[in-house]
């Protein structure tokens, strides 16, 4: 019978053909694979079941030997999608909030 709580440091590399790559630079430069095929392995990378504990930002890849950021991964992600460019800046346009009492007309006694 399977756990399917799996702790992914015990699974067999040769079992998950992403971990094979080193980065995700080689899964875009690898010609064999599909464009799907690499934002499958590239989406399965950033996952947060690959997340290390302490640090989200960075990502622990059954069979490599290095941890990998997820800002690197993320963009590989956009070069598939044609973009790119930098990725967007936080924030939007700044909005302030009208309170529904400020907009009321006022009252004259």
């Amino acid at each position: 019978m399977s756990n399917a709580n799996t702790n992914t440091s015990n699974i067999n590399p040769f079992f998950h053909p992403a971990a094979h790559y080193a980065s995700p630079e080689d899964v875009l430069n690898d010609n064999e694979l599909s464009e799907p095929e690499k934002r499958i392995i590239l989406s399965s990378w950033a996952s947060d079941m690959f997340a290390v504990e302490s640090c989200p930002a960075l990502r622990e890849i059954p069979g490599t030997v290095h941890t990998i950021r997820l800002a690197d991964i993320l963009a590989a992600l956009r070069r598939l999608d044609g973009d790119d460019d930098d990725p967007p800046r936080p924030g939007g346009v700044p909005m302030r909030l009208r309170r529904p009492w400020a907009a009321a007309p006022a009252r004259r006694p």
